[in-house]
């Protein structure tokens, strides 16, 4: 997928969690975004994997742990939801992390606790993009 067809995309995702924030509102577990956001990208016809397992590797050596991608589409963006009071610093470290680790060039942190949606959306990116 080339920038164009990924950016594309990336809207169609705000659009989708904008759409399941109006219905919603704030305030509701992370579990329950993550379901209606799901339904909404099927209903557009959009590839996605939820709970995607990220293994952990140490020194050429897997380890018995992983990381769990919330929701990642069409195999290229990687989405963490939040629903929480303050997006900490440590919410973008953890998404750069799963995007060097699943080696992806974009990362969306949707965070639902908040009034408008789109003070809620964070892009992240993974070297250039």
């Amino acid at each position: 997928m080339n920038k164009e067809e990924i950016n594309k995309l990336s809207g169609i995702i705000l659009d989708s969690a904008i759409e399941v924030h109006k219905i919603l509102g704030p305030g509701l577990l992370e579990s329950v975004y993550e379901i209606c956001l799901c339904k909404e990208l099927d209903l557009r016809k959009i590839r996605y994997r939820r709970q995607v397992t990220l293994p952990i590797e140490y020194k050429g050596e897997k380890l018995d742990a992983d990381y769990r991608i919330d929701i990642l589409v069409e195999d290229e963006i990687i989405i963490e939801l939040k629903s929480v009071e303050i997006l900490h610093p440590v919410f973008e470290a953890q998404l750069l992390t799963y995007l060097k680790l699943a080696d992806k060039k974009l990362g969306l942190i949707i965070n639902f606790n908040v009034p408008r949606l789109v003070d809620g959306f964070k892009r992240m990116i993974n070297g250039y993009f």
